[in-house]
């Protein structure tokens, strides 16, 4: 069991000013309970979906009979079904996520509150939460499942992950993308430290298997901005060589790579349409959990 150092990144606060703001899936959700979310198949909710012509064996009590003594036809009323949903998180634990602005959190550490203050808000509403941690040497698997028992298991193991070596994140969401064979939200937080194309295939993926894909893009103001004056070491944190270097010679260069690489992301997102957040760690993290809940509220009129 955790320790109450592990569970830090759950900050009272924060959750009670965000659990006002509901977790919304953007695709129908295939749940076993009733719950806040739309599913495929037709339901009794309060929500009218469409009409369909009467057929032997419908229940009587959802004839529309204004509709008959306009038409002379029995219609039956279909309504939306809600349903839970599956929310799975994968989160990156490379060696890069260790990286950390002066007197900020790490990326890793940022993740952590992302997915706690997620997970907490799921778990409220009923909703089914799992955990996929993507590294080489930091590996771990929680499929989703509602209980109190089982969201303290998921919290524990978020407090308890370590950023070292490699990243395994392409792997993990083919793997996850097979085992979980419903529609779930995935939740994936990374910094992508990565060449882009290796994301491409598993992005789409996630999509083929009709679960709907959202990104936290962790990213630090240095990588942007690469504001650097003197000859400075470069470590890789996924275990590479270190480079010394002249940051002014070496900028023009690092800035066309960076617009690159953010070009690419970009376009890989898009046409796999995945629900993408750049942040930058320097920003408080309850805004940027805030800016996904709103993007995700469905717009007056639809669900």
């Amino acid at each position: 069991m955790a320790d109450s150092r592990q569970r830090d990144f759950l900050e009272p606060a924060v959750l009670a000013k965000l659990l006002g703001r509901p977790l919304h899936a953007r695709v129908p959700m295939l749940g076993n309970v009733s719950g806040r979310h739309r599913s495929p198949i037709r339901g009794s909710s309060l929500e009218f979906a469409e009409y369909r012509k009467y057929v032997p064996g419908d229940d009587l009590r959802r004839l529309d009979w204004r509709a008959w003594g306009r038409s002379d036809r029995h219609y039956i009323k279909e309504f939306e079904a809600d349903t839970n949903l599956r929310l799975c998180f994968v989160i990156d634990t490379s060696g890069s996520m260790n990286q950390r602005p002066e007197g900020g959190l790490t990326k890793l550490d940022y993740a952590q509150r992302i997915a706690g203050s997620l997970a907490y808000i799921a778990a409220q509403q009923g909703d089914a939460v799992g955990l996929y941690c993507a590294g080489k040497q930091f590996h771990k698997e929680i499929p989703p499942k509602r209980s109190s028992a089982h969201l303290s298991m998921v919290l524990d193991s978020i407090g308890e992950m370590e950023a070292k070596g490699e990243t395994g994140l392409p792997e993990a969401l083919h793997e996850a993308a097979e085992k979980i064979p419903q529609r779930a939200l995935f939740v994936i937080i990374s910094d992508l430290f990565m060449q882009p194309s290796l994301l491409k295939d598993s992005f789409q993926h996630l999509r083929f298997r009709g679960h709907d894909v959202a990104v936290f893009h962790l990213l630090e103001d240095e990588e942007l901005n690469f504001e650097f004056k003197r000859p400075t070491r470069f470590l890789d944190l996924e275990g590479g060589a270190s480079v010394l270097a002249d940051p002014t010679l070496i900028a023009p260069q690092y800035h066309k790579a960076l617009k690159k690489y953010v070009k690419e992301v970009d376009e890989i997102v898009r046409d796999a349409s995945v629900d993408y957040h750049r942040v930058r760690i320097q920003e408080p993290y309850e805004e940027a959990v805030a800016r996904f809940l709103i993007r995700r509220t469905p717009k007056k009129g639809g669900k």
